[in-house]
């Protein structure tokens, strides 16, 4: 699909879902060019910020480090 230098934008797209798409919209009260734009300023907006992770290890507090660095309460202790 080639890119032109207007600020149109021109897609094909099954008939079916094109009717089913302009269904929805007006359904919501909404035209197409508003639920594009409203959908490309939030891929815009959610592309532009750094991915938040979460893993086991992003997710330890200092408290947890030190008591895996404590070891457990008979550590050292012989019997």
């Amino acid at each position: 699909m080639s890119i032109g230098t207007s600020g149109r934008i021109v897609i094909e797209i099954e008939p079916e879902s094109k009717r089913l798409l302009y269904s929805a919209l007006a359904r919501d009260g909404l035209t197409l060019k508003d639920w594009f734009l409203r959908n490309v300023e939030h891929y815009m907006t959610a592309s532009s910020q750094l991915p938040l992770t979460f893993s086991k290890a992003d997710s330890s507090s200092p408290f947890d480090t030190a008591i895996e660095q404590a070891g457990s309460p008979t550590n050292g202790v012989q019997a």
